[in-house]
């Protein structure tokens, strides 16, 4: 799945404003609307275009605390590792959750309304969590910089 110049100025667009019309990307990327029409269809059938999604608001659907949560487990066996796994998906309120290296075995970025609702997520769910061993949350007190758009050079 090679992509040239064209497919990264598409890609481009697409992750600045997933709603262009094909007419008007095909516009900025200088082709014509039916080789765009073809070249998105392809990063799509190739599966680099995975998706699209509507990015809300936190704070004006309710959730505006972002906190992150190291997990160390008490082994890292793989059926320990697999059953963490499975039960964080199942977590509505964690947005993201990554095996790392270095001091944590896991980072999971929750959401929650305020301190009392993380409270909630976290006595409902994270201390249910198989194999933790030990658990240590930070809150973002304000979002700096954040972008869903990945560098294509």
């Amino acid at each position: 799945m090679k992509i040239d110049d064209t497919d990264r100025r598409i890609l481009n667009v697409l992750q600045r404003n997933g709603r262009v019309s094909n007419a008007e990307l095909a516009d900025q990327v200088n082709l014509s609307a039916s080789a765009c029409h073809r070249r998105v269809q392809r990063l799509e059938q190739d599966g680099i275009i995975r998706n699209y999604v509507a990015m809300l608001d936190p704070r004006k659907i309710g959730v505006p605390a972002t906190i992150f949560v190291e997990i160390t487990l008490s082994t890292q066996a793989d059926e320990v590792l697999e059953a963490f796994e499975k039960a964080v998906a199942r977590i509505p309120d964690v947005l993201e959750c990554h095996l790392m290296a270095g001091s944590a075995d896991y980072i999971l970025k929750v959401v929650a309304e305020n301190t009392d609702d993380f409270a909630r997520i976290h006595r409902q769910y994270l201390t249910r969590l198989p194999g933790v061993a030990q658990m240590q949350s930070s809150f973002a007190l304000r979002t700096v910089f954040k972008t869903t758009a990945l560098p294509l050079g």
